[in-house]
């Protein structure tokens, strides 16, 4: 196993993981507050006239999609917090699979990877 990563390198993956995770719990916040809202009041309607069949299916399609965005934003704040510990233990940077270093440009693509560009091709096939 190579050299671990340098405390200065950790140190910025955690402030870019700490912005990632932020931002994604601010639209995390966002989708919940809109969903929460009924259909007449995200429209701003407040007559008492019912709804169109397919302006009910759009909303509920909305919903349903804005919901599917924030599970998967999910998905993403417990790969995040993983990457998070990671850097703490000092184990960040390095591939779960083989143990060698994972290259600092996809660290920079996607900071919360487990493995390197290899392994990460291996278990896609």
């Amino acid at each position: 196993m190579k050299a671990k990563m340098n405390k200065k390198d950790l140190k910025v993956y955690k402030k870019l993981l700490t912005e990632i995770r932020d931002n994604i719990i601010d639209q995390i916040k966002h989708i919940s507050e809109s969903t929460q809202k009924s259909q007449r009041d995200a429209s701003g309607d407040i007559s008492g006239y019912s709804f169109h069949m397919a302006d009910v299916a759009t909303d509920t399609y909305d919903r349903e999609f804005s919901l599917s965005l924030a599970s998967n934003d999910r998905q993403l704040l417990y790969d995040i917090d993983d990457a998070l510990k990671r850097v703490e233990e000092g184990t960040f940077g390095m591939c779960e699979e083989c143990s060698k270093p994972i290259t600092k440009s996809r660290l920079k693509a996607i900071p919360y990877t487990k493995l390197c560009l290899g392994c990460q091709k291996k278990r896609e096939k």
